[in-house]
């Protein structure tokens, strides 16, 4: 009995000195090694929303989706350019993840219980508060979705947006026609074709769909709000030090405008003397280390692609055709929902 209690004390503390070695070098990811040894992160974008993600006309991926993994590439590699980008659907979006073709899911991705419960993956953090609008045709003269009863209304299938749309008909006791389409570029197609009155995504989406329209400026925007969307990268369940890594890419994001760190200026705020800056930037602290990547981690982000707000407005916001105020996604300092946790 005492030789079993002696062997039992030594697993436990061999069990012990592992997990502190692990602390102390970082936890390790078998997501990350992938990456690393393959020398390319690979990204399932969206392929077709414009400001989010898709190919310019060189066949350069660009948006914000398509720049927050070029920040994860970064961390890792210090090269943003280490992504490969897998253009995918609402429908084959979480069973690529699933299956392991992707590293990480960025696209335009709305965090629902269910999704988080049930298909085998978590979300990192919320990267666009999002809700659900419609578009209309100026000439339907239609000022408010509360009119577009027994109106027929384009929608992607098998998304959050289908089942938003049915639950808003029916708590209003309106009458709806859907017409429904496995892909978002089908249903843009058919509305603009006048195949149905209304067509409803996220609201983001249709401002950067809006743009692939014939006549763009014959269309408006609705003003409500139907739905909550927080839109968040995922990554596969049962690797929580990978999840740690797109997790903290956000965060570096946005602590680092908050900070007033930009992508001009990293390189002379590593001389700042503020301890919050020298942390983020890896002057003091071995942050990067418990990620399982260097302590310049953030540092490397910031100088491939900026911070949050310079994501935002050159993709999405007042510099883009998009033209999104920052509403909800404004800093918390400024009235919105962002906030970056503590690097410390």
């Amino acid at each position: 009995m005492l030789k079993g209690l002696i062997m039992k004390r030594v697993a436990t503390a061999i069990a012990i000195a592992i997990l502190l070695a692990f602390g102390a070098q970082g936890a390790f990811s078998q997501t990350l090694k992938a990456v690393k040894d393959r020398g390319e992160l690979v990204c399932g974008a969206n392929g077709t929303l414009a400001g989010f993600g898709m190919p310019d006309p060189q066949g350069n991926w660009v948006g914000f989706d398509v720049e927050f993994c070029r920040a994860i590439a970064a961390a890792i590699f210090n090269d943003p350019t280490e992504v490969k980008f897998v253009p995918l659907t609402a429908a084959n979006r979480f069973t690529t993840l699933q299956s392991g073709e992707i590293d990480v899911l960025s696209r335009n991705t709305t965090w629902t219980m269910s999704r988080d419960t049930q298909l085998g993956v978590d979300f990192a953090a919320v990267n666009f508060y999002d809700g659900q609008g419609f578009m209309v045709r100026k000439s339907l003269k239609v000022n408010s979705a509360l009119e577009l009863n027994d109106a027929a209304v384009c929608v992607q299938q098998g998304t959050t947006t289908e089942l938003n749309l049915a639950d808003y008909f029916r708590s209003n006791h309106m009458s709806l026609k859907t017409v429904t389409f496995a892909t978002a570029d089908e249903a843009v197609k058919a509305y603009d074709t006048s195949r149905c009155d209304s067509y409803t995504t996220d609201s983001s989406g249709l401002y950067g769909e809006r743009l692939r329209l014939t006549n763009p400026g014959d269309h408006i925007v609705l003003p409500e709000i139907i739905s909550k969307e927080p839109l968040s990268p995922a990554v596969r369940q049962g690797d929580d030090a990978w999840e740690d890594i797109v997790r903290w890419t956000h965060y570096a994001m946005v602590n680092a405008e908050e900070l007033g760190v930009n992508k001009n200026n990293v390189d002379d705020m590593l001389k700042s003397d503020a301890p919050d800056i020298r942390r983020l930037l890896g002057v003091e602290g071995q942050f990067g280390e418990s990620l399982g990547l260097t302590n310049d981690w953030a540092y490397r982000i910031i100088k491939a692609v900026g911070n949050y707000g310079e994501s935002f407005e050159h993709n999405v916001g007042q510099g883009s055709p998009l033209k999104i105020a920052r509403g909800l996604n404004a800093l918390w300092t400024k009235g919105g929902l962002q906030y970056g946790l503590p690097v410390r």
